[in-house]
């Protein structure tokens, strides 16, 4: 990751925390970086931090509430400050996982037609996705998801 930076740096610590099974932690963690965040500062770590804090909500409305923040914050992120961060990245090839996200999101909820047309958005941005491992797995969640929904 040729752009770490201290924001991001936090994220990953608290990213840590929760993929190894301390949920709690993380989400303090997470809440103690969006705190120090604000509504007009890197919509990037915005999307990043939301993103993995919607991952560790045993809640799935707070997890939407996040998943919904990610995807706004999203939309004010430029390739160039994606790129900024690694330069493999793009703002179209978040959008697969984030619609992902959301389409389960609404699944958990019943909310089955917004489901669909989540599920319908990240398809249609799954071209934006490498054919690596990342974009193997995200495009298998998204079919596996459709399959249920159908």
């Amino acid at each position: 990751m040729s752009g770490q930076d201290e924001v991001m740096s936090r994220i990953s610590e608290a990213m840590e925390r929760g993929q190894q099974g301390d949920r709690e932690v993380a989400r303090q963690l997470f809440a103690d970086i969006w705190k120090d965040l604000t509504p007009e500062g890197d919509p990037f770590h915005r999307c990043t931090l939301a993103h993995y804090m919607a991952d560790v909500q045993d809640d799935p409305q707070e997890e939407l509430v996040w998943d919904l923040r990610a995807l706004e914050a999203a939309e004010q992120v430029t390739d160039a400050r994606a790129r900024e961060y690694h330069a493999s990245l793009s703002v179209r090839g978040f959008q697969p996982s984030l619609h992902l996200n959301l389409a389960e999101d609404y699944r958990k909820l019943g909310d089955l037609a917004r489901a669909r047309e989540h599920v319908a958005r990240a398809r249609a941005a799954v071209d934006a996705l490498d054919e690596d491992g990342y974009g193997r797995m995200i495009r298998a969640g998204i079919e596996r998801l459709a399959r249920q929904l159908d």
